[in-house]
């Protein structure tokens, strides 16, 4: 089942003067190499804003755990003004920095469409006209100081052209409802929900899951049948 929307571009623009300070305060020892050394050629790292734990070596983005601020965010405020300035929790924010002539390969993440919860916010900090991303078979380039979705469950990558690094200010945020409407105003057009809840069951075998969960002669398996019986005949989510 194809997205309806594979990135947009949300309402809102920070001074790229301010972001480009903040970025100064970035030492060379803070950077880290992309943990995925196999996803990218060249060079492609990171900084942790935001990470489990609040652990300054730590850039993998995992849902079950416990996201602090960490002391490099300290050195800063701009960046702690712009991470504020979203109304919902986030989970790992970084920045990525892509080097000169680099790539990171066509790939999907799974669990990472707004769909999924999770909604990833690029905000571009260094970048120029010829650094794109290719979204499934579009090609886009995000343009500085703006604040883009990518839907990183399409298959994607990012392809730098230029001469210098590209740089940006990822956040992933957790969807809430000051978010749903913000995607709502930006035209965002969310993914159709499986007919069945489960994106595994469609028409063609529901017949038979239905007959097993029948065989399984107990409440549970009872009810899930009654309700994808209730579904089948009205042929829209219940």
């Amino acid at each position: 089942m194809p997205y309806k929307t594979k990135y947009c571009q949300l309402p809102f623009s920070f001074d790229t003067g301010r972001l480009n300070n903040d970025l100064k305060q970035i030492r060379e020892t803070d950077w880290l190499d992309h943990f995925n050394a196999s996803a990218y050629d060249n060079v492609w790292r990171c900084v942790p804003l935001r990470s489990v734990d609040g652990k300054p070596d730590h850039i993998q983005s995992l849902s079950d755990k416990h996201y602090k601020d960490t002391d490099i965010l300290k050195r800063c405020p701009y960046f702690q003004e712009v991470i504020d300035s979203f109304e919902c929790e986030k989970t790992s924010v970084r920045l990525m920095a892509l080097g000169a002539g680099s790539q990171i390969k066509m790939h999907t993440d799974k669990g990472t469409s707004f769909e999924d919860g999770i909604a990833r916010l690029h905000i571009p900090i260094v970048t120029r006209p010829d650094i794109c991303f290719t979204i499934e078979d579009e090609e886009i380039h995000f343009s500085a100081g703006f604040t883009w979705y990518l839907n990183a469950g399409c298959l994607h990558g990012v392809r730098n052209k230029s001469l210098t690094p590209r740089i940006h200010l990822m956040l992933d945020c957790i969807v809430n409802s000051w978010l749903e409407n913000v995607f709502q105003e930006a035209g965002f057009i969310p993914r159709a929900k499986p007919k069945y809840g489960d994106p595994s069951i469609n028409d063609k075998n529901v017949g038979t899951i239905i007959a097993g969960l029948i065989a399984m002669n107990n409440e549970p398996a009872k009810q899930m049948a009654e309700r994808l019986i209730a579904i089948q005949k009205s042929g829209t989510t219940t």
